[in-house]
């Protein structure tokens, strides 16, 4: 019988590539993580690993081993589901969330539960859907809050379900005395847009070309709130999401787009977590704080 904390190092190993990201993730220092793979691969009688460079990468038999390895933490995760919905304590439910549902859905929710489930442990970490979805899936986090914008699809993981909150809007963002322009008047403007290699960044850009041209970005930044002090002090425009603004008023002049795009905004659980009672009441709260919000 394989040890599960053992074959959930060979499984991350598989999932992240190097045994420092390993190591990083479960706060373990390299050596004990090779340690522990090596003890695997005694209890295997056959090689897992095999040096690539300076690194290592898995065998024929380790990418089978890591196979089963991700079966069994699956099944592992149904049963504490189980036994957790037949106990009154609730384990901690740990979240990535993606700035804007930070700021328009988080504290909402947790007001929500605080009086619905005061007992549950709820641990927020603000991440881009990216680096969340990817997180969830190496186990890091147990629920993620992402979005998906239009024409612009996410990778979609084996064993992760996802739930979908509803639409929020999408709107052209100047300062708040500026005249109304369409997009193809923002063509000189100096534009703030989320880094590169974001979906948001991705669907910005796709909008200012299909109105005829490249934007200037001299403003590229993870903070949502630094665009809308840049866009309301007059230095540059934007598109932003409704939900930024947590249903107050929008301190920023908002128009709409072409065709009035909105984004999918979900919530996404690996599957065998689910039903956690802790992790359906997050969901639950989340639903009626983004119900609450108004941003469709």
């Amino acid at each position: 019988m394989f040890e599960l904390r053992r074959l959930r190092l060979l499984h991350e190993l598989a999932v992240r590539g190097t045994l420092a990201a390993v190591a990083d993730a479960l706060s373990y220092s390299p050596s004990s993580v090779s340690q522990q793979l090596a003890r695997l691969e005694a209890e295997a009688g056959v090689p897992l690993l095999e040096p690539d460079g300076r690194r290592v990468r898995l065998t024929a038999h380790g990418q089978a081993l890591a196979a089963h390895a991700a079966r069994m933490l699956d099944e592992d995760e149904l049963v504490r589901a189980e036994l957790e919905r037949m106990r009154p304590s609730l384990a901690p439910v740990r979240v990535a969330a993606m700035q804007s549902a930070v700021l328009g859905l988080i504290p909402r929710a947790l007001t929500a539960l605080h009086a619905s489930v005061p007992d549950l442990r709820v641990e927020i970490v603000e991440l881009p859907p990216e680096e969340g979805l990817f997180e969830l899936a190496a186990r890091g986090f147990d629920l993620v809050v992402a979005e998906q914008y239009p024409g612009h699809t996410r990778a979609h993981r084996a064993g992760i379900a996802r739930t979908l909150l509803g639409h929020d809007s999408i709107r052209l963002a100047t300062a708040a005395g500026a005249a109304a322009v369409a997009l193809a008047d923002l063509a000189d403007r100096p534009w703030v847009m989320e880094p590169v290699g974001t979906a948001a960044r991705e669907w910005t850009t796709q909008q200012c070309r299909a109105a005829g041209f490249e934007p200037d970005v001299p403003f590229e930044l993870a903070d949502l709130t630094a665009h809308v002090t840049l866009i309301g002090a007059g230095v540059a425009v934007g598109m932003l999401p409704t939900l930024v603004f947590a249903g107050a008023p929008a301190p920023v002049r908002l128009a709409d787009l072409p065709g009035a795009p909105r984004r999918d905004v979900f919530v996404a659980t690996r599957s065998g977590a689910a039903d956690r009672p802790g992790i359906r009441a997050v969901r639950d709260a989340l639903q009626t704080a983004f119900d609450d919000a108004r941003v469709e």
